[in-house]
């Protein structure tokens, strides 16, 4: 049966009770990690966010009645000890920061009862996600989850530290949002009031910030909760949160700067890791012609290498077809892997497929100085030659390769190295990337929607010397004033310097399809606001649940968020979403149709 707290007061968190503390009276509350009776003298490890300490409990120190007690103790009941900090004298526990005091019980309260949990409250544990996520508020007791958190709260902290040593402001921005679809699906949240009508959680803040700085904010920020309707992977949830920022009379530059020495920051102070700074910067295209992304992991090699030239008239139909269709061939060593099976490249040819791919040629460089390969017959001996030192091949090389368009073979070939990487233990541990990506394009094409969008979104500044592209058919070479900070290949955050001049918003509504209309429509509160007077402005924000899944070495950002999500967008622990009853839909003029 619990008992009261009445009366006690907790002094001390398990791992504030120190050597200097020995001889004290303290009173601790935590839950019980496990206990082990010895006869004459039971033992708990009580565990709170701190971490562990150990309570002995004696008869003659606690009374019959304490010790009888404490024989009932189980894993995760909640109790309260007053006692003596001791030095042990056995037993001593190096891999604890308490291992070599415990308290002697000179009384215990038992707060509240627990049933035996579903899975232990442990370190690494291996237990099914779907049940850890099921009870989320037991997988949360684990200290490794619990660091992860605790470390969460540093970095926030370090942030706000720094940006208001900057100068920095922070607002708050509404989260019932106009809805202004032109990316990621917006959720909906419907009005009562407004029969018909919907809000939309914010997908970032971005037009308000905007406005915050056509209101003269100056430098504005929020560690803001935004919405994406979009599938999930490892670092991508539903509803996530991002460090948001927009900084008045800047470029490119002045925003590199702050979020540099910003980094350096935080990671000094919650890691004691030095991040060299000026990080190293790369443009674009560069990127996605060396690696194949434009969110490159820079920790190990195995880079692009473009070998349409070599290959422009040789036999081999792969080749040559897709040169002829305006794309390229490519290709990526993978050192030492010659002796790789028919079986695993197989499965490397079915990867390569799934990304779009039509195949993956492969050629294997024999010890010997021969070839294996799907296509040597189809190119002479100085081809071959020639492409084994295109990609500094040796004996013992497999060299794989792509042949589609350009987008395509990026892909295949960007995801392979990576792939590949992780399964040959190339990426060393421990190690922090950063790096700027520059210069992107301002469109991309879409061929789902069958024109071109804006890569960022429609108000990212277009370098000057490119505007005049804008409205022709070479569109696809303007580039834009947009970076992006990616660390060890994750894209950790993304901005650009924005579109404060009339004209150049004007052209690039047109640019993107968009009648006066339809701009003034979805835009003009914005459109408005910028017809007062508005600074140059640029802004950047980080996806703060990816830093913390970085720096604690986490596999998925699940892991950085409290209360997370699954594949399908569902909350296995308070079952949402969920229907809800015909009296709520009613009050909101909505009928649910069902899906055939």
């Amino acid at each position: 049966m619990a008992e009261s707290i009445e009366g006690l007061h907790r002094t001390h968190r398990c791992t504030e009770v120190t050597n200097d503390r020995i001889g004290q009276t303290v009173t601790v509350m935590g839950w019980v990690q496990k206990r082990r009776n010895l006869g004459s003298l039971i033992f708990i490890d009580l565990r709170d966010r701190s971490g562990i300490l150990q309570i002995v409990f004696d008869e003659p120190q606690i009374g019959g009645d304490g010790f009888a007690k404490a024989g009932t103790l189980r894993s995760e009941y909640v109790v309260a000890v007053v006692g003596t900090v001791a030095k042990r004298t056995a037993a001593i526990n190096e891999k604890l920061a308490t291992g070599d005091i415990e308290i002697i019980a000179k009384e215990l309260r038992v707060l509240s009862e627990a049933q035996t949990p579903p899975f232990p409250i442990e370190e690494n544990l291996q237990t099914k996600d779907e049940l850890r996520l099921k009870h989320r508020y037991l997988d949360l007791r684990r200290p490794d989850l619990q660091k992860n958190f605790i470390l969460r709260s540093k970095v926030c902290k370090s942030i706000r530290n720094f940006l208001d040593e900057e100068g920095f402001l922070e607002v708050e921005t509404p989260i019932l949002q106009k809805s202004t679809p032109e990316g990621a699906r917006d959720y909906l949240v419907p009005s009562r009031i407004h029969p018909g009508a919907f809000y939309a959680l914010p997908q970032s803040p971005q037009l308000f910030k905007q406005l915050l700085m056509c209101s003269g904010f100056d430098r504005y920020y929020q560690i803001a909760k935004c919405f994406r309707d979009e599938d999930l992977r490892a670092d991508r949830q539903p509803e996530f949160t991002q460090v948001d920022m927009e900084l008045s009379f800047v470029d490119v530059d002045d925003v590199i700067d702050v979020n540099e020495r910003l980094i350096a920051r935080v990671f000094k102070e919650v890691l004691d890791i030095d991040i060299p700074v000026p990080m190293q910067r790369m443009d674009w295209q560069e990127a996605m012609d060396r690696f194949g992304s434009d969110k490159p992991d820079t920790r190990f090699g195995m880079e692009l290498c473009d070998v349409s030239e070599l290959v422009k008239d040789c036999g081999f139909g792969v080749f040559t077809g897709a040169l002829a269709d305006g794309g390229s061939v490519r290709g990526i060593n993978v050192k030492g892997q010659a002796s790789m099976g028919r079986k695993q490249i197989d499965k490397l040819v079915e990867e390569a497929k799934g990304m779009g791919a039509k195949g993956l040629a492969y050629l294997g460089i024999n010890e010997d100085g021969t070839y294996k390969s799907s296509f040597a017959k189809f190119m002479d001996d100085d081809g071959l030659k020639a492409l084994t030192e295109a990609l500094k091949g040796e004996p013992g090389d497999l060299l794989l390769f792509a042949a589609d368009k350009n987008k395509i073979v990026w892909e295949v070939l960007g995801s392979l190295r990576i792939s590949l990487a992780k399964k040959l233990d190339l990426i060393p541990e421990g190690q922090f990337n950063f790096l700027w990506v520059l210069n992107f394009p301002v469109f991309e094409w879409s061929d789902e929607q069958n024109r071109y969008l804006a890569m960022h979104h429609p108000f990212t500044m277009p370098y000057e010397k490119d505007v005049p592209l804008l409205l022709t058919d070479d569109k696809d070479k303007a580039k834009a004033k947009a970076y992006d900070i990616v660390l060890n290949g994750t894209e950790l955050g993304g901005g650009s310097v924005r579109i404060h001049q009339d004209d150049i918003q004007e052209t690039m509504f047109e640019a993107l399809g968009f009648t006066k209309e339809e701009a003034h429509e979805r835009f003009g509160f914005l459109l408005d606001a910028f017809s007062y007077g508005v600074p140059p402005h640029a802004g950047l924000a980080y996806g703060l649940d990816r830093m913390v899944m970085l720096m604690v070495g986490a596999d998925s950002i699940r892991d950085v968020i409290a209360f997370p999500k699954v594949k399908d967008a569902s909350d296995l622990m308070t079952e949402a979403p969920t229907p809800v009853d015909d009296v709520q839909l009613k009050e909101l003029s909505l009928q649910v149709m069902q899906s055939e």
